[in-house]
């Protein structure tokens, strides 16, 4: 936990002026080295904090559980953005997500905030999904920015990850690649507001 980071390039993707730092196998075990370190929230923060004046935006995604790794990622962040399914027990949990956020700003990350919600494998010809976008919105609305852009369920975004690439890379004029360039305009022009 206390190594020098090696030279970016050992470790970072860099394509279309993005660089990319993929997860691997070896963070399997990361929940259990973090559970002896010192200050062990605040090591993801550390490294950032090293790297982030090299970048106008970082993205960090975390995993959809609140162990020590999440917690690195929500005690290191300025801002949080929620992808949630419009499934019942994925809209239940935004509300213990969102406590957990909560507890983090008042002990750990005075400064994180949120960017909204953003509603993914969307089928807007399904009732249930349309029930729980009004869920949503009612719960959380007036607090929390619901992304006007919903990203579509689509076979192809799996077949996308199975190949190692994003939809937009392997399938640019997917719906969901679509939306997901649309969401990025949404997202930026509320950056910029």
């Amino acid at each position: 936990m206390d190594e020098e980071l090696p030279e970016k390039d050992k470790y970072i993707i860099t394509k279309e002026n993005v660089d990319v730092l993929p997860a691997s196998i070896l963070l399997s075990d990361i929940e259990i080295k973090l559970v002896s370190a010192m200050s062990r929230e605040y090591i993801l923060r550390t490294i950032i904090d090293e790297i982030k004046e090299d970048y106008d935006f970082v993205l960090l995604d975390a995993m959809p559980s609140l162990g020590l790794m999440t917690l690195n990622v929500l005690a290191a962040c300025d801002s949080v953005l929620i992808p949630a399914m419009p499934e019942y027990l994925s809209a239940k949990g935004l509300e213990l997500l969102l406590k957990t956020v909560f507890k983090i700003k008042k002990r750990i990350n005075k400064k994180i905030g949120f960017e909204g919600i953003l509603l993914t494998m969307f089928n807007e010809r399904t009732n249930l999904a349309q029930e729980m976008l009004e869920m949503i919105k009612e719960s959380y609305g007036s607090h929390i920015k619901v992304f006007e852009t919903k990203i579509p369920k689509s076979v192809k975004v799996g077949e996308a990850n199975a190949r190692s690439r994003s939809i937009i890379d392997y399938m640019p004029i997917n719906k969901a690649a679509i939306a997901y360039e649309t969401f990025t305009k949404e997202l930026l022009n509320k950056e910029l507001m």
